[in-house]
């Protein structure tokens, strides 16, 4: 027999067509299962799971976990230190970096959903609308059922401040997995066409702790119950070295993200700390460590469940709830019992004896708990015992007062606190401090959210303290039984007081009194962002990177203050300021920066990615109440491009990229540099409000020549405040007014404000499909591309022979569909590649070749949109 390549695996419908056709006859190999993961870690891009690879390579050495990695995007929207690639091309890179860094603690599992990396946002909504929920959700839920993890690790679901949406989604996406992929009743195909079975994570964890952080072996004690701490200081076998020194070696694998230049971490283990995780879902008993019941046995066989379930989270005082507990196994359990604790005033009924709980069959009971008088969140242990074993769970209630009165939530994390609720995971709900910010000696409205916990109606008062500074238009409001809300207005009556970061929360406080029953305080805040009036221009200003002696009046703007990155070393070292003006239906900014020391220098294609070098960026929020940035304009200025000119280009918006009607201009010297714009205010995504302009003035400092920046500086400066337009500053367009247009140098207001434009986001995306690195995958693992169904059709590789530069590859395909056909060399370099539909048949095709081939790689999607792959060895002809 004579063929030339070894391919993976073959049907014998496929083998006897070949020989049907002629053709030479392949050889058939058995199709591997899908690979068995003890852990899972759920994130948005490559690079997301770099703090916990520490944690995941200790779980590999110590108890031989195998951990995956699912990546929802490859990261395609962020930025590049290493080259000009961007978009697919971009996210081919990273999921190569991705592969080498994980693959640094022992992970050889890299699974894509081929979702979009749009850019840095701070909204899970928006994130939702661009990844669709069903499908996404559903792509996961088939990775759990294929994979069937133990231990889901996710990251922070909630929408902190300046928490990527992308991560907040990815982290609730991974919750509701959690869920769903237990559900015979969730995504049924799954189960009845393809194959698979509902799988039960037994536990769930997202990153981080709110106990104290601390170095050294102690960073594991004392903190609050269902937290953990993984310490980094252990050695990691046969390197010679801590395990936070082979993270900080694997981290340095993703250069396209500026991180090669990482600073070396302490070789001192004391000076070392953890890797920390909070539970927030189990199902099995087991709470001395992360993996206790999930991985690694307890007192209690492994496959022991343990499931608590409460029908009320929120209680007041003397209030009932009810505790449904549910025991499963896959060995008998005799005369198995469960007992509830309950802290000192509460009260507990109910049965815990279950009898000899056997395979197959649950055994539940029920308690009901009755709260006692102390406000405040209580942990409930729960012991399941069988003979002489012991395990626990937990169930957790929250007792609150009957009538509590709290500020308005901002509306993504109102919208995150419902999803919690919903996600059954309470516990998660009050992860985001309350705040609203206002604007420097100007005033808002607040509504005060008034929540009766109780059973009986209510009625009585609101009162406000505010702190020196603020006035409210009343000290005390009433509220009765149909009340919702309490309107108070609040002003700023000291516009001397710091604002942004330097200025930080000024607490204040809520006081619900009740003519029945217990008052309640609860704390609330308030953040100052800063604010101007930008005045009309006498004259239209020339853009040429200078002020003339009358063009622009009105106040300096300060745009010195560190938002993120390093402190600057000196006013010379980084700062800045900012003039505004309006003339007709423009816009102007005129930005002096102060900078001795350039960053790289960017070729002007690269403009829109400019946080990566010195550069200002100019953010409007037209009515001044956006929730996510895709309802403003930003504009990013580079003062200087490889070519010569400054250039502006739209970047992380509505409409991402091109800045149609800017003009711009630049004039640099040693001591920095000068940036002038002129912004058509007809371009922003709706009409401006001009007494409430959401504004900012960002400078962007880099000192080296690596492409990555150190500082960043700014008007009104918090963390992650480029995504956050409710921090951003308030500015007034004076004498301009509502809805206003110019006409032959008057202003008169239009018919109609202009509705908000839809946003248009970059949502191209790399397949797994047309991704070598992720075919060779799927292949050795089993499990298919890009989270998709497995394809009801195959394809495989019958020969394949390379001669000269080009290479002849020989498939066979049992369904109409797309090949992505990749040669790859023995370092695994794409040396030829080529994309053809096919039809059932034997499709040839030629690739030109750039190098020496090795392999070649096949995927293929059909029109269902669902996946296979295939792996052939080339052999050359002389």
């Amino acid at each position: 027999m004579s063929f030339a390549v070894r391919i993976t695996a073959l049907l014998p419908l496929i083998a006897a067509a070949a020989f049907v056709l002629g053709m030479d006859e392949p050889v058939t190999a058995e199709q591997p299962g899908p690979v068995d993961l003890g852990a899972l870690f759920v994130g948005a891009h490559p690079d997301d799971e770099s703090g916990a690879l520490s944690t995941f390579g200790r779980w590999k050495a110590e108890h031989g976990v195998r951990t995956g990695v699912v990546t929802i995007t490859r990261g395609e929207g962020g930025g590049n230190a290493v080259g000009p690639e961007e978009g697919p091309e971009l996210g081919r890179i990273r999921e190569a970096e991705e592969r080498r860094a994980v693959g640094a603690v022992g992970i050889t599992e890299v699974f894509n959903l081929d979702k979009p990396d749009f850019y840095y946002t701070v909204s899970s909504p928006l994130t939702r609308r661009a990844w669709g929920q069903e499908d996404t959700l559903g792509r996961l839920v088939r990775l759990i059922r294929q994979t069937k993890p133990e231990v889901v690790v996710t990251m922070d679901p909630a929408p902190t401040p300046g928490n990527h949406g992308n991560h907040q989604y990815s982290a609730r996406l991974a919750v509701e997995a959690y869920r769903a992929a237990a559900d015979p009743a969730a995504y049924p195909k799954q189960i009845t066409e393809e194959g698979l079975r509902p799988w039960s994570v037994a536990k769930v964890f997202i990153t981080g702790t709110t106990g104290e952080r601390k170095l050294g072996p102690s960073c594991v004690d004392g903190l609050p119950a269902g937290q953990y701490g993984m310490w980094s200081g252990v050695p990691a076998p046969g390197t010679g070295t801590t395990w936070a020194q082979v993270e900080r070696k694997a981290q340095r694998e993703y250069v396209s993200q500026g991180w090669a230049g990482f600073p070396d971490v302490p070789t001192d283990p004391t000076k070392i700390g953890c890797d920390y995780f909070t539970e927030v879902a189990s199902r099995v008993p087991g709470t001395a460590s992360m993996l206790e019941g999930a991985v690694l046995p307890g007192a209690l066989p492994l496959r022991t469940g343990l499931s608590v379930e409460v029908d009320r989270f929120s209680l007041v005082a003397g209030a009932a709830a009810k505790v449904r507990v549910t025991v499963t196994t896959d060995r008998v359990l005799p005369d198995a019992k469960v007992a509830l604790s309950v802290p000192q005033g509460w009260s507990v009924s109910g049965r815990g004896e279950l009898g000899t709980v056997v395979v197959g069959r649950p055994a539940t009971t029920e308690f009901t708990v009755t709260a006692g008088i102390e406000l405040g969140r209580f942990r409930l242990p729960v012991e399941l015992s069988s003979a002489d074993r012991r395990g626990s769970g937990t169930a957790v209630i929250e007792v609150v007062e009957p009538v509590r009165a709290t500020q308005q939530a901002l509306p993504q994390v109102a919208e995150f606190q419902e999803w919690a609720a919903k996600a059954g995971a309470p516990v998660l709900a009050d992860r985001v401090p309350p705040v609203l910010t206002l604007p420097s000696g100007g005033a808002r409205d607040i509504d005060v959210q008034v929540t009766n916990h109780g059973t009986t109606t209510q009625s009585g008062t609101v009162d406000i303290a505010l702190p020196k500074g603020f006035t409210a238009d009343a000290p005390s409001k009433p509220f009765t039984a149909a009340t919702k809300t309490v309107r108070f207005t609040v002003r700023n009556t000291d516009p001397a007081l710091p604002t942004g970061m330097k200025g930080g929360d000024y607490a204040y406080s809520l006081t619900a009194r009740p003519q029945n029953g217990p008052v309640s305080t609860t704390k609330q805040a308030l953040e100052l962002v800063p604010a101007t009036t930008i005045e009309k221009a006498a004259a239209e200003p020339t853009v040429d990177g200078a002020a003339g002696p009358d063009e622009y009046s009105g106040p300096e703007l300060d745009v010195s203050a560190r938002w993120e990155g390093d402190d600057c070393e000196s006013q010379a070292d980084c700062s800045a300021t900012a003039r505004l003006n309006w003339h007709g239906d423009t816009l102007y900014a005129l930005v002096k920066v102060t900078d001795d020391k350039p960053g790289s220098t960017l070729a002007t294609s690269d403009c829109k990615r400019h946080w990566r070098t010195d550069s200002v960026e100019i953010t409007l929020d037209p009515r001044g109440r956006s929730e996510n940035t895709s309802d403003t304009y930003k504009l990013a200025v580079l003062p200087r491009t490889s070519e010569g000119p400054a250039c502006a280009l739209r970047d992380a918006d509505n409409h991402q990229g091109a800045a149609p009607g800017v003009k711009v201009a630049s004039k640099t010297e040693q001591t920095g540099y000068t940036v002038e714009v002129a912004i058509p205010l007809a371009a922003l995504p709706a009409a401006v409000d001009p007494a409430n302009l959401g504004l900012n003035v960002l400078v962007y400092d880099s000192d080296t020549q690596n492409k990555t920046g150190q500082t960043r500086i700014g008007w009104s400066t918090w963390g992650g405040v480029q995504g956050d337009p409710y921090r951003w500053g308030r500015a007034t367009l004076d004498r301009r007014p509502a809805c206003g247009v110019e006409h032959q140098h008057r202003l008169s207001p239009s018919s109609e404000c202009s509705p908000v434009t839809p946003p248009v986001l970059p949502l191209i995306t790399l397949s797994s499909v047309d991704s070598p690195q992720s075919i060779e995958q799927s292949v050795r693992v089993g499990v298919p591309l890009g989270g998709s169904a497995k394809s009801r059709s195959a394809v495989h590789v019958v020969r394949a022979t390379a001669k000269g530069s080009t290479a002849d590859v020989r498939l066979m395909a049992t369904g109409s569909g797309k090949v992505h056909v990749f040669a790859v060399d023995a370092a695994g370099r794409v040396v030829g590649d080529q994309v053809q539909d096919v039809r059932p048949g034997a499709p040839r095709l030629r690739l030109e070749l750039s190098g020496t081939p090795a392999k070649v790689l096949v995927g293929y999607s059909d029109q269902r949109g669902a996946t296979a792959a295939a792996v052939g060895r080339i052999e050359s002809e002389p």
